[in-house]
Formats: structure tokens, sequence, C-alpha cells
């Protein structure tokens, strides 16, 4: 099946040389060309030129799509999110806004624990539900490739139950979909420290192993939660699944955990908000991905990261939503874009980049995702005629998605739910 798109005002995110990520001042370069044709093969992208130099008689398709003079972008890539979730906690967002402080809900109880027991009295059935209908929203927001961890179920049977989910998910959406299993993102209610770890290692991971439900394992390693010791022993006990590390670090304080990140090999290490200079360095000799999370330090009124410093190092930084019921309740790759601009003080092209193909390659997916390059999947959105790239972050509400392509499919609403 071969269809082409024809009159692109803007064809973004071209990537000819098919680079897997992209590091300091590359991150400023983000390839354009106006008045652009796109043709597409078989679900992947396959050539690109511009209208005037379209082949006389054009190009022979089964489809031809008219962009209308928009912009065809790479889909985003949303490398830390926890969207499958039971209700809401619109309640601790109030409590926030009375003085209360992220840690002091939970502990008090709320939080993830508070998420846990929601999830509990939910069916399998139940989540998939509610969880398709925010990958139907994020979506519709343009995102085409999403890391989905499970975290809220903090005991065995319901942690199986959140990775199912995922598993259909991937089986169900056309977008492309890592699962990432989180058991220590808190301690269980009923368990001691010592006791949840040894549930975790001991009969957690090889119920995830056995059944094949995780691409990746993430620890909450952080003050308050698990200590640099306690996630390099789950690591290490789920490397012999053969699944690879993401790390929670320093969003409450510098934990360790960017530490154990590069030092288990982990694919990236995510937060940041109170990462120090002295791990920035760490960072430099390894292949470790910092993702940095506005949209958390936005809604918790946390400080932000320290990306601006990260990029003048030479090092590539990702960005993604961590959309999430208690400290993100959004997954608008888009504000995370603008967010990035605005208060990560980086440019455009630096925040799109990190929003795309660095944000890919923090999932382990460069090669397939995160810009248009010949081969790729072909993962794009079409947008509303735009002035220039750089109109994406600086109108950080307005709604620019016309038309969402994944897999070389215009898709429509979800009917999953």
């Amino acid at each position: 099946m071969r269809k082409l798109i024809t009159n692109i005002g803007i064809l973004a995110g071209i990537d000819s040389e098919r680079k897997s990520r992209l590091c300091g001042k590359d991150m400023s370069h983000f390839n354009t060309l106006a008045n652009a044709w796109l043709l597409i093969e078989d679900g992947k992208f396959n050539a690109w030129g511009e209208m005037k130099d379209m082949p006389v008689g054009g190009i022979p398709v089964d489809e031809e799509i008219d962009a209308g003079g928009g912009c065809v972008m790479p889909s985003w890539c949303d490398p830390h999110t926890h969207i499958v979730y039971a209700g809401s906690r619109e309640g601790e967002f109030v409590d926030k806004i009375r003085g209360l402080s992220y840690a002091e809900i939970a502990k008090r109880g709320g939080g993830i624990l508070n998420s846990a027991d929601l999830l509990h009295t939910l069916s399998e059935d139940e989540l998939y539900r509610e969880a398709m209908q925010r990958v139907d929203e994020i979506m519709h927001k343009g995102t085409g490739c999403v890391e989905i961890k499970s975290g809220y179920g903090l005991n065995t049977a319901d942690e199986l139950k959140m990775l199912r989910v995922i598993r259909r998910i991937k089986e169900t959406a056309p977008l492309k979909v890592k699962s990432t299993f989180l058991g220590a993102h808190a301690v269980g209610r009923g368990y001691s420290q010592t006791d949840y770890v040894d549930l975790v290692v001991n009969e957690m991971i090889p119920e995830v192993g056995k059944e094949r439900l995780a691409d990746f394992v993430d620890v909450f390693c952080d003050e308050g939660f698990f200590t640099p010791d306690e996630t390099a022993r789950i690591l290490e006990a789920a490397d012999k699944w053969g699944m690879k590390p993401k790390i929670h670090a320093d969003e409450l304080a510098s934990s360790g955990g960017v530490e154990v990140g590069v030092r288990h090999g982990a694919l990236s290490v995510d937060h940041l908000e109170s990462m120090t200079v002295e791990e920035i360095e760490l960072l430099r000799d390894s292949q470790t991905m910092p993702t940095v999370l506005p949209g958390t330090s936005f809604f918790l009124n946390m400080p932000y990261g320290k990306a601006r410093q990260m990029v003048d190092s030479g090092l590539a930084v990702a960005v993604a939503s961590d959309y999430n019921p208690g400290s993100t309740p959004s997954g608008d790759m888009k504000f995370i874009v603008s967010l990035a601009c605005i208060k990560l003080r980086l440019l455009p092209a630096e925040a799109i980049n990190a929003a795309t193909l660095n944000a890919a390659c923090a999932m382990g997916e460069s090669r397939d995702y995160g810009s248009i390059a010949e081969g790729k999947v072909a993962n794009c959105f079409i947008t509303e005629p735009i002035p220039s790239v750089d109109y994406i972050p600086y109108a950080y509400t307005s709604p620019i998605v016309k038309r969402v392509m994944l897999k070389g499919d215009i898709i429509k609403k979800i009917v999953y739910y």
C-alpha cells in the first residue's frame, strides 16, 4: 500500500542520517522542508521532496492525502507514563493548594497508596476501558510511541493485573507501547520495607518474567521510597529476566538514583528535579538518557530539572509527560514541549527533539520512531497551517493537530470502551 501526502507546508523532523539520539549542540538542529510531499509505503516512510520537483504525471499511489498547507511532524514519543490507573485524585490536588507537599500526602497514606487502593477494586476489563480512554486522548494529541508503567498494584496480583492491561493495550492500540514493571513504586500496605523488597525480588519479578509482561524495570529510588542498595538488588533480579532498567531518580532529593542507574546501564534516569552538577558529569560518560518531566514540576510547583545545563554540557536530553493521577494528570506532549521551552529554557528545536527522537531513544525505539527517515514506521501528524515549527511550543494551548497517522493509517476515535 502506497500513500502520498501532498501540499505539505512544512515537512519537519527529517532525518537522513538515521541518528539514534542527538546530543548537546546537535539538539538545536531540526531539519525541515517547505512545500513538500511525503511518500509512505507499507506503513513506513519511503521518500520525500519538494512539490515543485514532483515527477511529471505524479507518483503512482493507492491513496493521496492533501495536507492543505499544514505541517507534517513525526509523532511525539512519551517515554515515561503511568496511564493505567483507577479513578482520580483531585482531593489531593486541593490538599496541595492548601499547602501539603507531595511527601506529606504520601506519608499520611495518600498518593501512590491511594491509587493502589482504588485499582484493587477494579477488574482487568474495567481498568483496560479506563486506560484506553487515555490512550485515545494522547494519540489524538499526536503521541505515537509511549511507555506505560505498572506501580499502582503494590502486591503481586494487582501488579500482574496492570501489566496484563498494558499487554492488551499493546495488542489493540495502533500506537507503539513499551511496558515497564514498577512494583517498587512505594511500599505496599501491610509490609515492612524489607519484606516488600523481598516480595518484589523473590515473587513479583519471577512472575512478571515468566509471562514476559515487561520490557523494562523501574524503581522509585528517592528519599522516603527506595534506597540505592535496594534499587540495585531489584535491578539485578530483573536483569535475569531480561528487563532493562529505567529509574525514577532525584525527584524529591539527590537520591543516588542516577549513580545506580548509570552503574547498571539504565536506558534512562527520569525526573531529575533535584539533580546535582556532579550527576551531570556522571552521565557524560554513559549511554543513559536523562529524561526530564516538566509537567510534574508545573503541577506540583517544584523546581525544574537542569535540562539547559545538561544540553550545554553536551548531553542528550529527553522529555516526557509523566501522565499519572497524582502529580501530572495530563499526557499532552505539545504542552510538555512548551514547558521545556518556557521553564527548562530549551530552544524550540531542542525541545521538539527531546520529545521525538531522544524520547524514542529513552525507550530503545529510535531505530523505528522519533523522526521522518526512510524505513521508519510512518507515525506522524498533520497540523493546521502554521507559520513555523517554533509556533508549536509558542501557541501552548492551541489545538493544532488536524489528523493523526499511525503505521501509515489515518486513525479515528477508538471504540474499545
